[in-house]
């Protein structure tokens, strides 16, 4: 049914009647429509349902074209990012553009159902500035990570969940909670593949994230097993261009200390208490979603 919700956005960005934004939209990557899945997968395909999934990917697109901004980001998914073809102002109106006309529909669901995504939203603006803060410092503090990706990155998952349970007329909060531990484990992978995969798969430079500012998992669990010196040179590193040199350096170390295992069992863990949850309910689906999450390679 994933084409269903396809056409639903297609028909939302018909409705704007503007040329232009509908050039655009055209040329943004549609990804792999996790939000749009899940919300089908819990709720079935009615009408409600498929605009809910459709709403979800247009706020889902609309924060990846800020995101893009925020991180100078030029590629996405292998090919130019749109802040790279058309310049900064004309990818954030065109998420504007998209949050307005998400929240729009999203009156003509149910107030129930508007509230949750709603309140997603507000976390999801909160959690991207929070990470710009973040990527300010070298952070070590594992739990404001934890925060910024909850409120960045899961609290949509979450939203997408408990949205469709209200849809289907099941428990909201076991939902979310699924929701929850998938989107901080999907967080978690791709902070991994940053370091692990290779430019071509990523779709952007390696250890792009780290050249940015930003200090994810691995970095704060390989930071506490160096010794004061590699402590040094890792700070040293941060937030500059790396060199091929330093990215092995990197690397190396963090194979040395295994903090990528250390990282992936903690994801891990999130998706095995989502799939024991889901299978208390008979929810086999949702615990073959989740295991994509930590076995995937971008």
């Amino acid at each position: 049914m994933l084409s269903a919700v396809e056409r639903k956005i297609e028909q939302f960005i018909a409705d704007l009647n503007d040329k232009e934004v509908s050039r655009l939209y055209t040329q943004l990557p549609h990804g792999k429509r996790l939000r749009a899945k899940l919300i089908l997968k819990i709720a079935g395909s009615s009408l409600s349902v498929v605009k809910t999934a459709a709403i979800v990917e247009m706020i889902h697109a609309a924060s990846l074209l800020h995101d893009d901004v925020i991180d100078d980001a030029y590629t996405r998914r292998s090919k130019p990012s749109l802040n790279a073809l058309y310049g900064n102002k004309t990818a954030i109106m065109l998420g504007d553009i998209l949050y307005s006309k998400g929240f729009l529909e999203l009156n003509n669901i149910s107030a129930d159902v508007a509230k949750v995504i709603s309140n997603a939203v507000v976390q999801l603006s909160l959690g991207e500035l929070k990470d710009v803060s973040l990527s300010k410092t070298f952070n070590l503090d594992k739990e404001l990570y934890l925060e910024m990706i909850y409120q960045k990155t899961a609290s949509l998952m979450e939203a997408s969940a408990g949205a469709a349970a209200l849809l289907a007329g099941k428990p909201k909060e076991a939902y979310m909670i699924y929701g929850r531990n998938l989107g901080l484990a999907f967080q978690m992978i791709d902070d991994i593949l940053d370091i692990t995969a290779d430019a071509e798969t990523l779709g952007k430079p390696s250890l792009h994230d780290f050249e940015e500012g930003k200090t994810t998992l691995p970095y704060i669990y390989l930071y506490e097993v160096l010794g004061n010196d590699e402590k040094e040179k890792l700070r040293s590193l941060h937030a500059k261009k790396l060199t091929e040199q330093e990215q092995l350096w990197i690397k190396t170390i963090m194979q040395k200390y295994q903090v990528i295992q250390k990282s992936y069992l903690e994801a891990k863990v999130l998706i095995e208490e989502a799939i024991a949850l889901m299978n208390e309910r008979g929810e086999h689906a949702l615990s073959s979603i989740a295991m994509q999450m930590i076995e995937r390679d971008f």
